[in-house]
């Protein structure tokens, strides 16, 4: 039966954008079963793709995800996920406002407990791909923790 994660983060169009890329293209390349989507706890990016320097960073990375578009995290979404991740203490603390119990933070999977940084408020496109390397981390150390049982 296949688990579902959904990465959660203030408007769709950064960091969550990118988790959701990398965490499918690892669950393609390993033959996983497991399904991945991605959101904001805002609404003011609905229907709009992921930011340029997210998308380009994760294409010099080998993954496309230009195809994506921002979606809200909501009441509806409670409970429908096997796993929710918040990618960082204010997404967390948003999401369980809305009534979600468990959230577990993608930092706790390889950083120690640290927020992901929003990179869209950096200055030019080094704080994307420090940003990357980040999510990459984690995300891998999560899909190898869900596979393995652990959590």
């Amino acid at each position: 039966m296949s688990k579902s994660i959904i990465f959660v983060c203030l408007g769709n169009i950064c960091r969550s954008p990118l988790a959701h890329g990398i965490a499918e293209n690892y669950v393609n390349k390993n033959n996983l079963d497991l399904k991945i989507t991605s959101a904001g706890t805002g609404s003011w990016h609905i229907g709009e793709p992921p930011c340029e320097n997210s998308i380009k960073v994760a294409k010099q990375n080998g993954i496309d995800i230009s195809s994506q578009r921002a979606v809200q995290f909501t009441k509806n979404d409670i409970n429908k996920f096997d796993y929710v991740i918040g990618l960082d203490d204010s997404n967390v603390k948003n999401i369980k406002k809305l009534g979600q119990e468990k959230v577990l933070k993608l930092g706790d999977f390889g950083f120690s407990g640290k927020d992901v940084p929003d990179p869209y408020f950096f200055e030019g496109f080094e704080g994307f791909d420090k940003v990357y390397e980040m999510i990459e981390i984690c995300v891998k150390t999560l899909l190898e923790d869900i596979t393995k049982n652990k959590i």
